[in-house]
Formats: C-alpha cells, structure tokens, sequence
C-alpha cells in the first residue's frame, strides 16, 4: 500500500506527556514530507493551537495541512487558505446555553486568539487557553456575542465547549444532545471534563476525507495515527489506522495496528515501519486487489449475504457485512450464524493467499464468542489476522466490529491445507 498522505492527532499523538514533539518524531515527519508524502495534523485544538507543531516539523514548506476543531476546518499551512469549513449557526447557542444550565457547567468557545468563556476561572478552560497559546476574555453568556442580525458566516463558531467535572452528568447531557439535535449539531466526548458541540457531520474523518477529496487520492493511500475517542472513524475510514499504545482498549480495538505510547516515541515507530516496508516490501506482503475477487463472488453466499472484501494480504484480511433482511435474526440483530459465515468466508481467503503452488485451504473447525450485538441498519467490520500458519493447518482471529467499533464477536476460524487432486 503506497501512501500518500499521513494524518496525526496532535495531543497524545504527536506530541508526550510534557505536550512536546521528541527530536525523533520532527526527524521522521521532516524525512518522510521530503520523501513526497503529504502530512495533515488533526486536532480538536483551534487552528492557531496548532500552528506552531506545524512550523516544527516544516508543514508550511512542504505543503501540509491542518485540520482544527476536531474536523470543521482544513487550511493550507504554508498560505491559511482554507479549503473546507463547517460551522455553528449561532441560533443554536441560546438553546445551548438553556439545556446546560440545568448542570453545572461552563460554556467556552474559540474566537480569533481568545478563549472566550463564561468562567475564566476555571481550571480547564485556563488550560486550554495556555496550551492554545491563547487569551482568555469573560462573557455572561456566549448568546450575546453573536448579532442576531449578522448572517455571514465568518463570525459563526466552530465549536461550543461545555465543561464539567462531573463526568457522569457530563455523559448524560450527551446522549441528550445526541438524541435532540440529530442532524442539527454533532457531539464529541472527547475527554471525562469536555463536550465539544459541532456543526452537524463535524469529525477528523470528515476533515480527513475532505481532504482526500481535494488531493485527488484515495483513502487507501492515507495512514492515520490517534489516541482518543475523536480519532476512531478517522482511523476506521483510514487505509491504515494505527492506535497509540497509551490509547484505551476502544480506541485500540478500532485500529489495524497498535503502536508504543507517545512517550515512548510510538508515532514516529509507526511511521518508520510503515514507510521502511513500503520501500522494501518483499512479495509475500503484498496486498491482493479485491475488486476482482468481489466481482467473481457476486452469486456465491458471499453475493448472496452481502458481504465484500475491503482489503486483503497475507497478514491482514477485512471485509464488511450489511445488517438487514438476509443477515439478521428475528428481532433486527445480527444474526450469530451470518458472524461465522463472514469469519470463515475471510479466514479462507487468508489462507488461499498464503498457500504454496498445488495447494488449497479448506474449513476444518470455527468457534465463535458473540459479545454483544449489531442492529438491523449497521454495516459490521472484520478482520481477519493469523494466529498459525503451519504446513498443515492455518489457525485465524476474525474479530467483527459495528461501525462505531463495539466488538461484535471474536471468531477463531482452523483450515486445513491440502495437495490439489488433479
């Protein structure tokens, strides 16, 4: 897989715990910008927030980018041109304003250099004015920065901060805000203390794919790296999604790989591996083209249930499979039996790939632990990788996710490899 565009998150990322970049990862990023490869920092941070990372590793001579308020805005680092945005139409904040008085919360937002908040006093809100390099300004209400009668979009936010060190109450308004704005605003917990409100389809996945977009690449061609809850569609949607080590077990589950932590120079280890074994990437790694093996299953159970392989090598192999009338139990769940059929239908083509000449792979034993479930209207993710790969036998791991990345079922799958019967 040649990749063209490298995506960061910058807090528990790209940068340690003492929120510096190591003299090892401005290294690798400098050498792999000048090696072609375009890089793009994404961050929840504002624009100004990042700026000075992006100037670090050289992002305004090598024409990189920056994608701020966790995905609403993309700009050109070496010129500030702005090539996507999506904003907060600021009708919405009284509403805002109402729900998150009946908790304990402060209200803050981004404005050119200022933090401008309704308690300056508060702790987080100081700190992500310091970490921002920003001013802080107070404000009885945010309403009231904002002219009714002034409609150009310039002036509206791109993102509403509630803050709360109830984390518990905090998650609460969530779901209510998830429930009551559905295609108004999106919501991102992004850590115990904050809720970002967004404009609606506001993510780092939809920044990234903007981006993706406008370079005229594909998304098979982008290696994302994260840590948090903001980074999980990113490095779903991503060719390669690779999660820190410090990052939690939902985050991990989601990526294709995990890394060592930030403090122990993860980011920059991903990057080297990645792009070492592009440049010298023996034949047995090589990825298979699907289009073609989708194309020949059409009327085969893999057609028949929907199913389509996304990627396939001899170490990874994934695919997708719709909820709906032909996968689903009774009551709108994903059936257990259709979680098997895709699990060994993967494992088999892992197996084929990695099979000698006048060999074939046949399914000799799976086994299944379903731990949750997936909803009629969801489309499950597996993947696939070898546990075993003996003269004999072949022993696979498929793991199946829904689209937010809650494991379904974990599937260990054992073929049989034998001598073709010419």
């Amino acid at each position: 897989m040649d990749f063209k565009l490298l995506v960061l998150d910058v807090d528990g990322t790209l940068l340690n715990s003492n929120r510096e970049m190591t003299e090892r990862t401005i290294k690798t990023l400098r050498k792999v910008q000048q090696n072609g490869v375009k890089i793009a920092l994404a961050s929840g941070r504002p624009t100004h927030g990042i700026l000075p990372f992006a100037s670090a590793i050289d992002l305004d001579f090598n024409d990189g980018y920056i994608i701020s308020y966790n995905g609403a805005k993309v700009t050109e680092a070496s010129t500030g041109k702005v090539l996507f945005e999506r904003r907060i139409d600021p009708q919405m904040i009284p509403y805002l304003e109402k729900e998150t008085a009946k908790s304990d919360c402060h209200l803050a937002y981004y404005y050119k250099d200022e933090v401008v908040a309704t308690d300056i006093t508060n702790e987080h809100i100081i700190d992500e004015a310091q970490m921002n390099g920003l001013k802080l300004r107070q404000v009885d209400d945010l309403a009231s920065e904002f002219d009714p009668k002034n409609g150009e979009k310039k002036h509206w936010p791109f993102e509403v901060m509630i803050v709360n060190d109830d984390e518990q109450a905090l998650g609460a308004l969530d779901q209510y805000f998830q429930r009551h704005l559905n295609g108004v605003l999106d919501t991102i917990h992004s850590n115990p203390y904050l809720l970002e409100i967004v404009g609606y389809q506001v993510g780092k996945s939809y920044g990234m794919s903007a981006l993706v977009q406008i370079l005229g690449i594909s998304m098979n061609e982008v290696l994302a790296i994260g840590d948090g809850r903001a980074d999980i569609n990113m490095l779903q949607m991503a060719g390669v999604g690779v999660a820190m080590g410090n990052a939690s077990e939902e985050v991990r589950r989601c990526a294709d790989f995990t890394t060592l932590s930030n403090d122990e120079d993860g980011a920059a280890l991903a990057i080297e591996r990645a792009f070492e074994e592009e440049k010298e990437k023996p034949e047995e790694d090589m990825e298979v083209p699907v289009d073609v093996l989708n194309a020949q299953n059409k009327n085969t159970l893999m057609g028949t249930l929907g199913m389509q392989y996304t990627f396939a090598s001899p170490k990874r192999v994934e695919g997708t499979m719709p909820v709906d009338g032909r996968t689903r139990q009774p009551f709108g769940i994903l059936a257990g039996g259709a979680s098997l059929a895709l699990a060994e239908t993967l494992a088999g083509l892992g197996s084929l790939i990695v099979c000698k000449p006048g060999e074939l792979a046949v399914g000799m034993q799976v086994s299944g632990n379903h731990v949750s479930s997936a909803h009629e209207g969801d489309t499950v993710r597996a993947v696939a990788t070898p546990v075993h790969l003996g003269r004999s036998s072949h022993v696979w791991n498929v793991d199946i996710f829904t689209s937010t990345g809650k494991l379904v079922s974990s599937v260990r799958v054992t073929n049989s490899i034998i001598k073709k019967d010419f």
